[in-house]
C-alpha cells in the first residue's frame, strides 16, 4: 500500500452483509471509512482491538457492553478490547470512521467489493 492515497483508490471490502470498509493499513493500527446500508445489522461481536470511532453521515444505534445510544454526525464511541459491541443503521444507513489497534489483520481475507478498475462509488465525501 503506498502511504499516500485517495479514499476513492482504496479497494473497499465487505465486512458484513450491507458493511462496506476502504480502509488504511498501518503497522499497528486500521482506520477504515465505513458505509453502512439503510436498515443495516452488525451483530455482537467481540475483538481484542481497541475500538474509537465517529459518524459522519447517518444514524446509528450503538450498543457497548449495557450501554446503548443513537448517534448522529460527529457522534463517537470507544470500545475497549474484548468488549461486545453492536450496531444498527436507520432507513439512511450511515457513513463513519473507525480506528482500531492493533490493526485489523483479521479482515486480510475478507472479499472485495468491485475491482481496483472498477470500484463502487463512494457514499462519502460527496463528488460533484
Amino acid at each position: 500500500m503506498t502511504n499516500l492515497a485517495d479514499l476513492a483508490d482504496l479497494i473497499p471490502i465487505q465486512v458484513w452483509d450491507g458493511v462496506v470498509a476502504r480502509r488504511v493499513q498501518g503497522e499497528r493500527l486500521t482506520l477504515a471509512v465505513v458505509e453502512l446500508a439503510p436498515d443495516s445489522i452488525v451483530p455482537e461481536h467481540r475483538h481484542a482491538n481497541e475500538q474509537c470511532g465517529l459518524v459522519i453521515e447517518g444514524e446509528v444505534t450503538f450498543r457497548i457492553a449495557d450501554e446503548e445510544r443513537l448517534l448522529g454526525p460527529g457522534g463517537t464511541w470507544r470500545i475497549v478490547g474484548d468488549t461486545p459491541h453492536s450496531v444498527v443503521t436507520g432507513p439512511a444507513g450511515a457513513v463513519v470512521i473507525d480506528v482500531f489497534a492493533p490493526a485489523r489483520h483479521d479482515w486480510d481475507d475478507r472479499p472485495v467489493v468491485g475491482t481496483a478498475d472498477d470500484p463502487p462509488p463512494l457514499a462519502w465525501p460527496h463528488t460533484t
